[in-house]
């Protein structure tokens, strides 16, 4: 004690404050809030002083932890705690980031009712929602939450409700200790011996093995390409596209199996991997949705009458993951496309470029990971009969025209394989079947990862484009005559030797031949 001595007497005032400081021990755990996708850490502190008995919550908190108060009291008298007579302050801290989320309730919890206890347990991070009788309940934002800051590198291990451990299981290399309710947690912390389990990926469905990594994949066919009639090039064009994750355009009289295709794509998509499964359920539990972490890629279909904020995703206060970031590593399906709306259509540029969404807002500026394939299917004019040679088309040349500058120039040349589809005829047949078309594209798959490519052919940088996508001599001669011929862009050579190289991999072809590069030509947009 350093206080000051007047006559041999210490000032009460000085006593009182060295007696404060004495009983305001400082406790901290760690918990995180979410911005967008991403986990913040969040350091929850917890004081208690002397003074008119009260508790408080500050750091920006938003109105479900202030309403946490209430079932952090009910839980902790429910068993048997009795309050201090003291003033408690909750912290979260840093005070700058805005904070949301009943999982706080567990962390706020504990440090008051360990409040005459020091502890330091670093690094340990605490989630749950609290019921009112004390039991440790799980809550959508765990999973994307814990995930974030695996990915970070930021978390080791966590006290988790065990009703979560279901799906948390699924993140490797993070040490979950499992609570079922206040006491346990409470008991946990105070011993400080934590029997903790390590999570591990598992997952039982196909899959193949690659240098050394696991690729996995599912054998259902819910809709199955043998019931498409005819078609042969569009279902040729279908499967390039699902061997690359290409982005593909259908055009063709009404009826002719335009969307019959597109939603059969799905189900012969390339094989997925640990990190894509997790990525792929972290943007579900954010939308709400529990997964069921399946090997199988999403596909998304909104209407054309779909608001911009649906699509893209937005919100006054707090942004909203919307189909296009729902649909990272699957399909975003948009039939009827010129119906979109223009400014619809010019926004998707960005993530079809940069396989990204970014959500700009006065309170916070969001991302997105949105790397998708976009499928889409349009008539040729607004009646759908200019093409039909039984129908007459009942559009005028100035509507044709209207209803087809309603995709610009920069968006189409985003797009990589363009169809004109034919009419059903009664003779036609189904020739193949979407277990024969997957296992084409598995075949595609193999000598993608064995060449050391990170990405799908569809998804290559321009850097990748050059070390992966060679062409032999004849080939280069036919690419330089194209371009001289149809005044290739930039982005358009990158585009068909993105597709000559999958159809390369389709034909077993180490580099890209002539007659690769002629089909993958067949396939570029007619201006």
């Amino acid at each position: 004690m350093n206080a000051k001595i007047d006559n041999g007497v210490i000032p009460s005032e000085e006593i009182e404050a060295e007696e404060i400081k004495k009983e305001a021990i400082v406790n901290r755990l760690l918990c995180a809030t979410l911005e967008g996708v991403q986990a913040k850490v969040i350091d929850v502190e917890a004081t208690f002083t002397k003074g008119l008995p009260g508790f408080a919550v500050v750091g920006l908190a938003s109105s479900d932890i202030q309403e946490s108060k209430e079932r952090v009291k009910s839980a902790l008298l429910t068993n048997d705690f009795i309050f201090p007579p003291l003033k408690i302050t909750i912290n979260l801290g840093p005070s700058d980031i805005k904070k949301n989320g009943t999982h706080f309730d567990l962390p706020i919890a504990l440090l008051i009712a360990l409040n005459k206890a020091s502890f330091d347990e670093e690094g340990l991070f605490v989630f749950g929602e609290l019921g009112l009788d004390g039991r440790v309940k799980s809550s959508s934002m765990l999973f994307p939450l814990i995930l974030s800051l695996k990915e970070q590198g930021l978390i080791k291990r966590a006290i988790v409700p065990k009703e979560a451990i279901g799906y948390l299981s699924h993140i490797s290399g993070v040490e979950f200790i499992t609570v079922e309710n206040l006491s346990e947690a409470i008991s946990l912390v105070q011993s400080g011996s934590f029997g903790s389990n390590t999570a591990s990926f598992s997952y039982e469905a196909e899959h193949l093995e690659i240098e050394g990594r696991s690729y996995f994949y599912e054998k259902h066919y819910e809709s199955n390409f043998a019931d498409v009639k005819g078609q042969s090039v569009a279902k040729r064009a279908s499967l390039i596209a699902a061997a690359g994750m290409h982005n593909f355009m259908m055009e063709g009289s009404p009826g002719c199996g335009k969307s019959m295709i597109a939603k059969r794509i799905r189900d012969i998509l390339p094989p997925v991997f640990e990190e894509e499964i997790l990525s792929i359920a972290k943007h579900q539990f954010l939308d709400g949705v529990v997964p069921d972490f399946g090997a199988h890629r999403p596909i998304r279909a909104p209407h054309h009458t779909a608001t911009s904020a649906s699509i893209f995703g937005g919100g006054s206060q707090q942004a909203k993951i919307g189909e296009v970031a729902l649909a990272h590593k699957g399909i975003l399906f948009f039939d009827e496309l010129p119906h979109f709306s223009k400014n619809i259509l010019e926004a998707l540029r960005e993530p079809l470029q940069d396989k990204k969404v970014h959500i700009a807002r006065v309170n916070a500026k969001i991302e997105y990971e949105a790397d998708i394939m976009f499928v889409a299917a349009m008539n040729p004019c607004p009646c759908g009969n200019l093409l039909s040679k039984t129908k007459a088309c009942r559009c005028s040349e100035v509507e044709i025209r209207r209803y087809q500058n309603r995709l610009s120039d920069p968006f189409l040349d985003r797009i990589d394989l363009f169809v004109v589809m034919q009419e059903v005829n009664s003779t036609d047949k189904g020739d193949i079947t979407s277990e024969e078309m997957h296992h084409e594209v598995l075949k595609a798959f193999v000598q993608q990862k064995r060449r050391g490519q990170v990405r799908l052919n569809g998804k290559l940088t321009e850097e990748e484009v050059e070390k992966y996508c060679i062409l032999d001599d004849a080939s280069q001669k036919v690419l330089e005559s194209a371009i001289q011929r149809f005044g290739l862009s930039h982005r358009s050579i990158a585009s068909i030797k993105k597709i000559a190289r999958t159809i390369a991999d389709l034909n077993g072809n180490e580099s890209i031949t002539k007659k690769d590069l002629l089909e993958a030509l067949s396939y570029r947009r007619r201006k």
